[in-house]
């Protein structure tokens, strides 16, 4: 029977994970394509850029939740191995990102990583990943380049603190899928925010 539920888990993951709530939004309230917006891309991020704040902040919520329900049903419910928590977690992810319903286009899978990993039981790693993922877009200009400081630094805290567990196998892939999502924006030489360098200079010299 944990085969059965495994896949069922797996299957319902990744399809709740491809609704592209971003580019039904936009249809529906906005009677916008988002995709005409921005870099193009069927994400949160074109809500916003095509005109309303609330409902870019519900793209958000929405793709955030739907990385959370059948992850924590993995574990809280069935009670199934950690493989398969992370095979879940990852099929959500892929789903977002290779969406059936946009021809296997999606979005950049940041919020939805987000989910995931507010489903998984390890408050560690979603504080690392918080606020290692704010640093970035404090301080880096490029959306490409600021989403990265999060995967890079839990997988680092995770080698460290489990060594080769699990999580940290979950968090390589999740690097590894933000690097391809983020493939082109990742060939230029990430820049500093200026303001927040200068702001930062000015602290250090007055102590």
């Amino acid at each position: 029977m944990e085969t059965y539920y495994s896949i069922f888990l797996i299957i319902a993951a990744f399809l709740l994970g491809s609704c592209p709530f971003s580019v039904w939004i936009g249809r529906l309230f906005l009677k916008k394509d988002i995709t005409k917006y921005g870099d193009g891309n069927p994400g949160a991020a074109n809500v916003f850029r095509a005109g309303d704040i609330k409902l870019g902040l519900l793209a958000v919520l929405l793709d955030i939740l739907k990385g959370i329900p059948f992850v924590y049903i993995t574990y809280s419910v069935f009670d199934l191995s950690s493989w398969v928590i992370v095979i879940v977690g990852l099929a959500a992810i892929l789903g977002h990102s290779f969406s059936p319903l946009l021809k296997f286009r999606g979005g950049k899978s940041i919020a939805v990583t987000f989910g995931v990993i507010i489903a998984i039981p390890h408050i560690d790693i979603l504080a690392v990943f918080t606020l290692l993922t704010l640093f970035g877009f404090l301080l880096i200009e490029q959306h490409s380049w600021a989403v990265m400081p999060g995967p890079i630094g839990t997988l680092i805290y995770l080698l460290i603190v489990r060594g080769g567990s699990w999580e940290a196998l979950f968090m390589m892939c999740i690097l590894i899928l933000f690097v391809i999502k983020q493939y082109n924006g990742l060939q230029t030489v990430p820049r500093f925010k200026a303001r927040l360098i200068n702001w930062l200079q000015s602290k250090n010299s007055e102590t």
